[in-house]
């Protein structure tokens, strides 16, 4: 059975971690890491861990995953009308709160497309895929691979693609405006990594089939979704031509703004928490840096974004579709210990501390932990 373990890209340009077989710690007193704890290999495979799972849980469901898509579209249908049929200055502020939330709620069902969880079927998965994110701006194909990349990735300090932390050498040479942007601009950053990449990276666009993020056998993919995109501005370009420059900063500019919010929060708190280790070389493999994230509860948001909070047992088993993930973390937490990590922060609480305490790691030594800038 396929259970969702990527491959990890590799590219000339991007020499991403090999095929995964399968020091300092942090200064903040509230933790007391024990370099040991994360040091060689984990305790427990992958393979204790998947069986601790319902074989359910692995099994996707077309007419359940296609009722969440629309269930999300009917629910911004009906937020358009109500807007358009009140147009009231006291109601649009609500509006965009809650509109930029089901956008944010319809990209987390393209996630699940990405990951070719949404069902069993490639074709299906791709073309919700596509009419998930490119109403709310998203490349879709350019997104997927280099989520991809991230997943195979994640933990690795040298080759993660999302979140990754910098080093102290790194964290002093960089420029003000960037470092500005990165530690300052936390939530509005999506736009701009979609065009420009991480500057650590190197620069890339998601829209390119020539970017360094793709391969030359997925230029059509690129290509496909970069025309929709296109296509989507050409049509918002029209309507702001008929209807004014108004009628788009109300209907679609906040609501998208709040969109690009929620996606840097919630990919920004799964993954940037001075508490999740970061490993560098051969202490690095995919399992281990898989389990690098910490799961955080949104409250009464949990079953609007489809329970992307639970986030650990995502990044071992991508197959898991959104609405088996609660049942599958709880069937993992005995076999991970204290490897599973979950915050007990709110998740406001949990930004601002990561925004005070998580600015760069040791510049050698594995684990390494997010330390803060003391002149900060």
């Amino acid at each position: 059975m396929q259970v969702g373990i990527p491959t990890p890209v590799n590219s000339n340009q991007n020499k991403r971690s090999p095929e995964p077989d399968s020091q300092n710690q942090s200064p903040q007193d509230q933790f007391s890491h024990e370099k040991s704890t994360y040091e060689g290999r984990l305790p427990f495979t992958v393979k204790q861990v998947r069986d601790a799972i319902p074989l359910e849980c692995f099994q996707s469901s077309l007419p359940r995953s296609l009722s969440y898509f629309f269930l999300d579209i009917g629910i911004i249908a009906g937020l358009y009308g109500i807007a358009h049929y009140l147009d009231s200055w006291f109601f649009w502020p609500v509006f965009w709160a809650v509109q930029g939330t089901m956008f944010w709620a319809l990209f987390v069902v393209g996630h699940d497309c990405g990951h070719q969880s949404f069902s069993r079927y490639k074709w299906v998965n791709n073309f919700i895929g596509h009419l998930s994110h490119t109403p709310i701006l998203v490349p879709y194909h350019g997104w997927r691979i280099s989520h991809r990349t991230h997943h195979a990735n994640t933990g690795n300090i040298e080759t993660d693609e999302s979140w990754h932390p910098i080093t102290e050498k790194g964290y002093e040479g960089m420029e003000g405006y960037v470092k500005f942007l990165r530690f300052q601009m936390i939530l509005f950053l999506y736009p701009f990594y979609l065009f420009k990449h991480s500057p650590e990276r190197g620069e890339a666009s998601h829209f390119l089939p020539s970017s360094p993020l793709f391969k030359p056998s997925e230029k059509w993919d690129i290509i496909t979704s970069t025309f929709w995109i296109c296509a989507m501005i050409g049509g918002l370009g029209f309507l702001t031509l008929q209807w004014g420059a108004m009628w788009l900063f109300k209907y679609y500019l906040m609501p998208y703004i709040v969109f690009v919010m929620w996606l840097d929060l919630v990919t920004y708190l799964h993954h940037t928490d001075p508490e999740i280790p970061w490993y560098r070389g051969k202490d690095w493999y995919f399992f281990k840096g898989a389990l690098s994230t910490i799961d955080h509860d949104y409250g009464f948001i949990n079953n609007i974004h489809h329970n992307i909070g639970t986030h650990v047992a995502h990044h071992v088993f991508l197959s898991i579709p959104h609405y088996h993930l609660k049942e599958a973390t709880e069937a993992i937490k005995p076999v991970l210990g204290e490897h599973y990590r979950k915050s007990e922060r709110s998740v406001w609480d949990a930004f601002w501390n990561a925004k005070k305490t998580c600015h760069y790691i040791d510049n050698e030594g594995s684990p390494a932990f997010y330390k803060a800038d003391p002149s900060q």
